[in-house]
């Protein structure tokens, strides 16, 4: 029985990557000529055409495109395979982190995590972008290296995730407000008007299964985006903003927060990123940093 030349597994990686036979064939320093040939030969050995010409242009077919993702990784396995074993020198290291979060993680986590990271390696920047949805394309295409957020059925079967905390709702109203007055029951929780918090824009949350047991139904007088939406609006009214009490610490700086008088669900808050950043040393000291933030530990403590 012949073995597979897996040679072509590189030629596949990079002509699936580029689209193109010239452009490959310059990436990996070939000709033209020779680039066709090592196409001809994946031709033969998946029994498909791969690549098919559309106008002047080549497009994938069903099957390279189910072949994308699987050979590039195998490359990258491959790669790691046989490069000899680095050293993670943090004080040496230049490298910019994306990490993508929803409003609050910022605000609560951020300081702590700057000085953590910039102690133990000066020359790393980390960069904070928004999360308007679960999607792990971010992920999934390197633009984002670590995610915050609750593990969802949006979010990619590859991707990893492990658990940072968890947390509670709590009620926020801003000082002198009428609840602040007397024992805040489920009948006076709901009697308020409320502010739902949203992404999909829906008109219900698990506060209200929550209530519904006993009959309550708040009265949801506007839908927003984001905590911090939500918690400048119940700051500047007498809206009742209903948020997780450790994701939203600073952000309640200044108002009245008291604990729910039903019980919805805790939420788990994890860390996610992409499988093929497992090895990475330079990406698991950062998800360590981030780690030990959460956790509560001091910056630069020891595990």
């Amino acid at each position: 029985m012949s073995h597979p030349d897996l040679n072509l597994l590189v030629a596949l990686d990079v002509l699936l990557t580029e689209g193109s036979v010239a452009r490959a064939a310059r990436r990996l320093w070939l000709s033209p000529s020779a680039m066709s040939r090592a196409l001809a030969r994946l031709r033969e050995a998946t029994g498909d055409p791969l690549l098919v010409r559309a106008g002047r242009g080549l497009v994938p077919t069903p099957r390279a495109l189910e072949l994308r993702e699987r050979v590039g990784q195998l490359v990258r396995d491959a790669g790691a395979v046989l490069r000899p074993a680095e050293t993670l020198d943090l004080s040496r290291l230049v490298r910019t982190f994306t990490l993508r979060n929803q409003d609050g993680f910022v605000e609560n986590f951020g300081p702590e995590l700057i000085a953590l990271a910039g102690e133990q390696a000066p020359g790393v920047q980390l960069r904070f972008v928004p999360k308007p949805d679960r999607d792990s394309a971010p992920l999934r295409d390197g633009s984002v290296d670590l995610e915050t957020g609750v593990v969802g059925k949006a979010m990619g079967p590859e991707v990893q995730a492990q658990a940072l905390f968890r947390d509670r709702f709590v009620g926020v109203v801003r000082i002198g407000h009428p609840l602040c007055e007397a024992a805040i029951t489920a009948a006076r929780y709901a009697a308020g008007r409320h502010i739902l918090i949203s992404r999909r824009g829906l008109d219900r949350g698990p506060i209200d299964d929550a209530l519904e047991p006993f009959g309550l139904r708040r009265k949801i007088v506007t839908v927003v985006g984001g905590f911090s939406e939500a918690l400048a609006l119940a700051r500047a009214s007498d809206l009742i903003a209903s948020v997780p009490e450790r994701y939203t610490g600073n952000l309640r700086d200044g108002m009245f927060s008291f604990p729910m008088p039903v019980s919805p669900p805790d939420t788990t808050i994890s860390l996610l990123w992409h499988p093929r950043m497992d090895a990475d040393p330079a990406h698991r000291w950062l998800r360590e940093c981030v780690r030990e933030v959460c956790a509560g530990r001091p910056a630069g403590s020891s595990n």
